[in-house]
């Protein structure tokens, strides 16, 4: 059943993204773009890295896609908005994308995954990094929280219309 669940959630990925890539309408690539994000976070679970599956939730299902959401709707004539496929480059862009694929296969294909499977032990994994993350990294967590705050408030500000 986990080997159904891990290619169906396979298929989700590819098919989400595929319909990002390919979409003519802005809001529905959005969408598409939370199951792809969706997916992944279900990846991470079946790594059992429930951090990082709570994070990609959070952040970028509740954070990046809102904004993007804000973006697209405070932005004018919101209903005829369409997406541009044409490109003069899809040659090189299909060349560049197949050299890509064959380094990829080569290094999967080369590597032996026989391999001892040990149990890794996740229960410290939340409090090991909110640990870190208010001592070692507050500064440069607070730092990115500015940051980020800032870019919304500069995003709101160059969409607002002007009165």
């Amino acid at each position: 059943m986990a080997d159904f669940i891990f290619w169906m959630i396979w298929v989700l990925i590819v098919a989400t993204a595929g319909l990002v890539a390919f979409g003519n309408n802005l809001i529905h690539s959005v969408f598409a773009l939370m199951g792809t994000f969706l997916g992944v976070a279900g990846i991470y679970i079946f790594l059992n890295a429930d951090f990082l599956a709570v994070t990609q939730i959070v952040v970028y299902v509740g954070g990046i896609l809102v904004l993007l959401v804000f973006g697209i709707m405070l932005t004018n004539k919101i209903s005829t908005a369409q997406i541009s496929q044409s490109s003069v480059q899809k040659g090189l862009g299909i060349i560049i994308v197949l050299a890509i694929l064959v380094i990829i296969l080569s290094a999967v294909l080369s590597h032996d995954w026989t391999g001892s499977i040990q149990p890794m032990n996740f229960t410290d994994t939340v409090a090991g990094i909110g640990k870190l993350l208010f001592t070692d990294y507050l500064i440069l967590f607070e730092i990115a929280s500015v940051l980020l705050l800032g870019a919304l408030v500069g995003a709101a500000t160059l969409a607002r219309k002007e009165l």
